[in-house]
């Protein structure tokens, strides 16, 4: 009988120190998920605004598409909405703007960043 017994204290007290290792876990955000620095100086339209462009906005506003009448597709049929603010309007979801993109969730904030910075820098055909 004393075997049993202590073979199921022997149990209970291994459960209980492996449990004691696997309840209390605490990950810090900040380093499991570190914030990546957003490249605002110096951004290009080939090489970044065209490629956020053709992701998040040609389903809907390529030559193709050309929803609503309005297409974001070459740099020249952008310059109308990047002049008349609408471009930032809709992806900020600024007040008086239609959201954009419509039925998906808004551009992440480099995104958006990052277009602003290069209608800044005068939204260059580079």
């Amino acid at each position: 009988m004393t075997k049993k017994i202590r073979l199921s204290v022997a149990v209970v007290l291994a459960l209980a120190f492996s449990a004691s290792f696997s309840a209390c876990y605490y990950d810090i955000e900040e380093e499991l998920y570190p914030e990546t620095d957003c490249v605002t100086d110096n951004v290009n339209y080939s090489t970044v605004i065209q490629p956020i462009l053709q992701t998040n906005c040609y389903t809907c506003h390529s030559a193709a598409a050309n929803q609503g009448g309005i297409t974001l597709e070459g740099h020249g049929q952008l310059l109308q909405y990047v002049n008349s603010g609408q471009l930032l309007g809709a992806i900020r979801h600024d007040a008086g703007f239609s959201p954009m993109p419509q039925g998906a969730p808004q551009l992440v904030d480099c995104d958006i960043e990052q277009i602003a910075a290069w209608i800044d820098q005068g939204a260059p055909n580079n």
